[in-house]
């Protein structure tokens, strides 16, 4: 699994997800209401459905009311 660290300026929605390559959207790790400041979220691996995911590189999205940021990310088994 791997750490995704963020931080918001402000308290809105926000929503955390994880795609592949292809762009389909295989995980919502996050979505909801927080508060500004630093977050952490934990990710193991795993699909929406629960099945782990095989190695390779993967991208995370997030979306606030201050906009969206997307990231790669690799994860190894």
């Amino acid at each position: 699994g791997t750490v995704i660290r963020y931080a918001t300026a402000v308290d809105g929605p926000v929503e955390l997800s994880i795609y592949n390559l292809a762009g389909q959207r295989i995980a919502q790790l996050q979505a909801g209401w927080r508060a500004a400041g630093a977050h952490t979220l934990a990710w193991d691996g795993r699909n929406s459905t629960g099945e782990m995911l095989a190695s390779g590189i993967y991208i995370y999205r997030l979306q606030t009311g201050e906009g969206a940021v997307a990231r790669k990310l690799l994860l190894l088994r």
